[in-house]
């Protein structure tokens, strides 16, 4: 599903490399980790691995990025994924999935199956705008979810929940791989990355 061979970036303008010649292949039903301090390029990564850099960020790819199907990632900061378009909850997490011409009934099994999933279903009627930065994170990855990609590049999903919402995240990792997914998973938890068949360091 997703697949990177001697891959190396760098952001536009920028001498330095910000990852240097890395492999990995994740496939379907696996879930990968990814650990390495701060600025050591797991973010950058996750951006290569999901096929936005160079393609919108621009800067410049060495090595060769292969994705099979769908693709969907959680930046580090989940606000910056709210559409800014949505009243409710509920609209935010269908938002993805209408716009991919789905049939609206298709939409709301969907919608309301991410809600449950990730134990959110009381705030589907709240703003977005309203959110704590935790349930921002909580509410990101459902609108992902609600797009049932093939694979889910993750960038540290559980930085802003508490223990609760961590135990929430590492049962939807678990449950997606477990339903055939490709899971990438950068993160700092050692907890989180106990669930990896594979960790590779940065």
């Amino acid at each position: 599903m997703i697949q990177l061979l001697d891959v190396a970036y760098r952001y536009p303008g920028e001498r330095e490399w910000a990852i240097r010649e890395t492999s990995l292949a994740v496939k379907a039903g696996e879930l990968v980790g990814i650990r390495g301090a701060n600025e050591s390029g797991k973010t950058t990564l996750c951006l290569v691995a999901a096929g936005l850099a160079p393609r919108v960020l621009g800067g410049e790819l060495r090595g060769s990025v292969e994705l099979a199907g769908l693709s969907a990632i959680l930046f580090d900061n989940p606000e910056t994924q709210l559409s800014g378009l949505c009243r409710t909850v509920y609209e935010e997490v269908a938002f993805g999935p209408c716009n991919l011409g789905l049939a609206r009934q298709e939409v709301h099994l969907r919608t309301a199956a991410a809600l449950e999933r990730m134990g959110i279903g009381q705030l589907a009627g709240k703003s977005p705008e309203r959110l704590s930065a935790g349930q921002t994170q909580l509410v990101v990855l459902a609108g992902l979810m609600a797009l049932q990609p093939d694979a889910l590049i993750l960038d540290e999903p559980v930085s802003r929940l508490d223990p609760d919402g961590a135990d929430v995240i590492a049962g939807v990792l678990l449950g997606l791989a477990d339903s055939g997914k490709a899971v990438l998973l950068a993160e700092h938890d050692e907890a989180l990355l106990s669930l990896c068949g594979r960790v590779v360091e940065l």
